[in-house]
């Protein structure tokens, strides 16, 4: 965790000091400014994504999604988490939270590597609204076509590295 918190923050520095270089102080004040408005709009959307998410944990079968999804499921697992994917709702703020509910459902993780692969490449809601309207049916359809194993060989990849690193 501290790690990845430093390497974040030496990325920003870098890109801080690129800005600066290129566009001087305004640009360092555009960029603060649009982080601004980012935090402001995560300040309300993500305390509600988290609380919706812990109201969904007293909800959910966890021997349902134990069953379903769970570490010993398997590859049979991946391939239910990698569909159940594509269904999930909304981005990031709607999407995480469910995947968090999962988890603490007993989910395993190369499940939730392919759930939320299956997210990113399936999001039927993107594909129904954006996609084919936008690129066309034919498109969207090579499109998904062509990406349908990618989640579920993301979750097996998961679980054979999940295998050799093991649970730490």
């Amino acid at each position: 965790m501290i790690l990845a918190f430093g390497l974040v923050w030496a990325i920003v520095l870098v890109l801080s000091g690129i800005v600066w270089r290129r566009t001087g102080i305004s640009g360092l004040k555009t960029a603060g400014d649009n982080a601004l408005e980012t935090f402001r709009s995560l300040m309300i959307r993500l305390p509600c994504a988290l609380l919706a998410a812990s109201f969904l944990i007293q909800i959910v079968p966890v021997e349902m999604v134990s069953n379903l999804i769970g570490p010993d499921s398997g590859a049979t697992g991946i391939v239910i988490a990698a569909a159940a994917g594509g269904f999930l709702p909304g981005g990031p703020m709607a999407s995480f939270p469910i995947a968090v509910v999962f988890q603490q459902g007993g989910a395993g993780l190369p499940q939730l590597v392919a759930l939320i692969s299956g997210w990113s490449i399936f999001a039927l809601h993107r594909l129904l609204a954006y996609e084919a309207p936008i690129m066309g049916w034919r498109f969207a359809a090579l499109r998904s076509a062509s990406c349908l194993l990618l989640p579920i060989l993301a979750g097996l990849l998961a679980e054979i590295l999940f295998t050799f690193i093991g649970s730490n």
